[in-house]
């Protein structure tokens, strides 16, 4: 990925979907078994670093006493994941892979982890493995928005399976893998017909509308893209995108004090928006 996850984040809703729903029994026993390794811990003065440092080592010991539970190493690279140390977090899930090289879980992990440090390459590589050992839905979704990304036809052959095969509920994320394509390989209005159908199907899909103002946007129709951000952000009110493209557009027709004004309320909704960030310094209104 080579662009801020708050400018394409195709598929987040199922990048950021790492958690399984832990049986009660077995949560229980992690439950003591953490504490106990931290009453330990804290007897014999072993934690330096405090509490993130003392987690880790909880995770870590327990994993040791359990090197066959899963639950365990997922929750120790979401710590990882958490702390923003992809390094250790795709370093602990080659680990496990090794032990358990079949389980498409743990490489639908590694796709996650590596998409979020920015490797689109290997994150590609990774579901492509996950989609071998276990051909779901939405790893067909996924990979089609990832070579949508890379402008690699792969994603029509993907979205065409989708149409071709007609799983339930895929229809829009073909057509928006196919307008996504199209988009990144410069077929503006191709990739706008795509958006429109996919919206036909469902009117409340924020990525199309997002795609279709980045479309028009790109052809210089600032109006137009404003009409179609303007129906997304009323539809949603807290969609932060939507208003960061507003204040692009309203750049473009030299209006900074609106801009300005789309721009904040980007952040307001999300505070670690680095984009409207940027713009803002550059219109010396922060």
């Amino acid at each position: 990925m080579s662009e801020n996850c708050h400018l394409r984040t195709d598929g987040a809703a199922y990048f950021c979907n790492m958690r399984k729903l832990i049986p009660g029994y077995l949560a229980l026993l992690i439950t003591i078994i953490s504490c106990n390794n931290q009453d330990h811990a804290k007897q014999n003065g072993e934690i330096a670093g405090g509490p993130a440092a003392m987690r880790e080592k909880i995770l870590t010991d327990s994993i040791l006493q359990f090197p066959d539970s899963l639950i365990l190493k997922e929750k120790l690279i979401q710590f990882y994941r958490d702390s923003a140390d992809f390094d250790k977090a795709i370093e602990t899930t080659d680990k496990a892979i090794l032990t358990d090289s079949l389980n498409y879980r743990l490489w639908e992990i590694k796709a996650t982890l590596h998409y979020e440090n920015y490797d689109t390459a290997l994150a590609i590589s990774s579901y492509e493995t996950a989609l071998l050992l276990n051909p779901l839905p939405r790893y067909i979704i996924l990979l089609g928005s990832l070579y949508a990304q890379t402008k690699n036809n792969k994603a029509n052959e993907m979205a065409d399976f989708l149409l071709t095969t007609k799983i339930p509920n895929t229809e829009k994320e073909a057509f928006f893998i196919k307008g996504l394509y199209y988009n990144y390989t410069g077929e503006k209005n191709k990739a706008i017909g795509f958006f429109d159908k996919c919206l036909n199907l469902d009117p409340g899909y924020m990525l199309a509308y997002r795609e279709k103002g980045i479309a028009l946007y790109d052809q210089g129709k600032y109006n137009d893209a404003i009409t179609v951000l303007d129906k997304a952000v009323t539809l949603r009110n807290n969609f932060d995108e939507g208003y960061y493209w507003l204040g692009r557009c309203l750049e473009k027709l030299n209006k900074p004090k609106d801009a300005i004004e789309e721009y904040k309320t980007a952040l307001m909704y999300s505070p670690d928006y680095i984009e409207a960030e940027d713009a803002l310094k550059r219109l010396n209104a922060r």
